[in-house]
């Protein structure tokens, strides 16, 4: 039985609404659940909360009624059911991550390009994490591959503070944790000799405005992990867009660039597709 008709069972008859509009699937991140509700059920957001309670048995129930803002990528999430703790416990590729899901981000989606990752990088390599979050991409990074070291910057207090917990939790030391912006950070890394072999720029929106700073640390033949957002059936000629703006922008720091592989992520909306652009630097 699907997740909207066990809800249905549960509710026919408690709830005078139209049934049709209850969410058709959710996320469990550690022992809580998140839907995303339509705003014509937000009368009834205890008597769905307190259902999906008693047909998963877990901690807390919570709805995502909005997007990710801000500078500190934070999530509008609230709690419709259980307990009002939100620090989770969450196992994935074999990575430990506690956090706390009202105040940091963690993209569930992306877990099989996390995996990507970690399979691309070369032995000894040097990789710099722009927006290392609570150590999404850097821990498994550090786990499966054999990389030397691994610069992760992170500008969010609470992310940061989370991601040091998370190195504890899984016993790794090749990763250089720093709290700070981007852009001041690398300069100060450039200024001591330090280049990287990869760079990762996981954001969304999309951040070209930090592309100089990643061009200013980046190693020649190293390679660049920008993310986008391309219209599903426009993406050569979106993609083909991007990348002049990005060999513009190379250019200026002595580089050409190549598109490697693109890579099709998630879906980001109606007639959207969440891309990464692997790009080799020559």
């Amino acid at each position: 039985m699907s997740f909207k008709d066990l809800l249905k069972e549960k509710l026919d008859g408690k709830i005078n609404i139209d049934l049709d509009k209850f969410p058709t699937g959710f996320q469990r991140i550690g022992d809580i659940i998140i839907i995303n509700l339509d705003s014509s059920l937000y009368n009834y957001k205890k008597e769905i909360g307190d259902a999906i309670l008693e047909i998963f048995k877990v901690k807390s129930v919570c709805n995502k009624f909005g997007g990710i803002k801000g500078e500190f990528r934070e999530p509008q999430i609230e709690i419709i059911a259980g307990s009002d703790d939100t620090i989770v416990n969450h196992l994935e590729n074999g990575i430990k991550y506690r956090f706390d899901i009202r105040k940091v981000m963690f993209a569930k989606g992306n877990l099989n390009e996390r995996a990507r990752y970690s399979k691309l990088i070369r032995d000894g390599e040097i990789v710099l994490d722009m927006f290392a979050g609570i150590g999404d991409f850097s821990l498994l990074i550090a786990k499966l591959s054999k990389s030397k070291k691994i610069y992760s910057i992170e500008i969010n207090p609470v992310s940061f503070v989370f991601f040091e917990e998370n190195i504890k939790l899984n016993n790794v030391n090749n990763i250089e944790a720093i709290n700070g912006d981007n852009r001041k950070i690398i300069d100060d890394l450039v200024s001591k000799g330090i280049k990287a072999d990869r760079v990762l720029m996981g954001y969304l929106p999309p951040p070209k405005e930090f592309l100089p700073w990643a061009f200013k640390i980046i190693n020649k033949n190293g390679f660049l992990h920008y993310e986008d957002i391309l219209i599903v059936g426009n993406e050569k000629a979106e993609s083909d867009k991007i990348m002049k703006m990005i060999s513009g922008i190379a250019k200026d720091y002595g580089f050409e660039v190549e598109l490697f592989h693109l890579q099709d992520v998630k879906s980001y909306g109606p007639k959207k597709h969440h891309y990464v652009f692997d790009i080799l630097v020559k």
